[in-house]
């Protein structure tokens, strides 16, 4: 597959709080340490939307805020592919127990979040972007399935592309079937060619059935088998140590994905 580079990075976890804080982490520089941390209202959304923005809205903002900082590229420009496992569950769990109400009354705001395309739509009233956007839930592999989804519009459509990658932990009648830990995303701005601090290159294909590449940190390693996004973990601590080499993620239907990142 065509080579694609890395622009930018974004990440929001429990200790990962920003790619500055988790690239240090993942270096080895600071040690891990998972704490609850409140997630910042998005900077680019008016008013009223930050008012209305939920949890995983914040979240899938504030990692694509922090991939496209430092670099010279238009928010409005790129195309945009947003992964969430299972969405917003916060809000389905409000919508089911306002119907179950012995005089069901959906909250409109909660009604106008409940879609699981609600962070690209509020992303595209922030931004003014209208160029192709797609979002996506493929369970745990949805940061792998969103990277292909990614790399894919970026080469047929000719243009950069922004993935975000995000989930939030379910409230207690969700957490069976929806199995999410912690509330995490992450974000990768691909470009197709190399700009000025771009941190490495990208290629990617499917293989059989092969091991997910781990994490050394047990803590870490329980968070990525544990959130969605985090599965992106190996790859960023490729990213984080400026790193060669390859990465097998999680990827649908039991096949792995193979990432072979080059630096510069």
């Amino acid at each position: 597959m065509t080579t694609l580079f890395v622009a930018g990075v974004g990440c929001w976890a429990p200790g990962l709080e920003g790619w500055a804080t988790a690239r240090a982490v993942l270096r080895g520089q600071t040690p891990y340490a998972s704490r609850a941390v409140a997630v910042p209202a998005p900077e680019r959304l008016p008013a009223n939307e930050r008012r209305r923005a939920t949890i995983s809205v914040r979240l899938a903002f504030r990692v694509a805020e922090d991939a496209l900082a430092g670099t010279d590229l238009a928010a409005d420009a790129l195309a945009t592919v947003f992964a969430s496992s299972d969405g917003d569950t916060p809000i389905v769990d409000r919508v089911c127990r306002a119907l179950c109400d012995r005089l069901p009354s959906v909250s409109p705001t909660d009604f106008h979040n409940s879609v699981h395309n609600a962070a690209a739509g509020y992303w595209s009233i922030a931004t003014g972007a209208r160029g192709p956007s797609v979002s996506l839930s493929s369970g745990d592999s949805s940061f792998a399935s969103g990277l292909l989804e990614a790399m894919g519009i970026a080469i047929v459509e000719d243009r950069d592309c922004l993935l975000v990658a995000f989930d939030v932990s379910p409230p207690p009648p969700l957490r069976g079937p929806c199995r999410i830990g912690e509330p995490a995303a992450v974000s990768l701005l691909l470009t197709q060619r190399r700009r000025p601090g771009s941190l490495a290159s990208l290629r990617i294909s499917m293989v059989s059935p092969e091991l997910e590449t781990p994490m050394r940190d047990a803590a870490l390693e329980t968070l990525r088998r544990t959130t969605p996004p985090a599965r992106a973990l190996p790859l960023l601590a490729m990213l984080a140590c400026e790193a060669a080499g390859s990465v097998r993620l999680q990827g649908a239907g039991g096949r792995t994905v193979a990432l072979e990142i080059g630096t510069f």
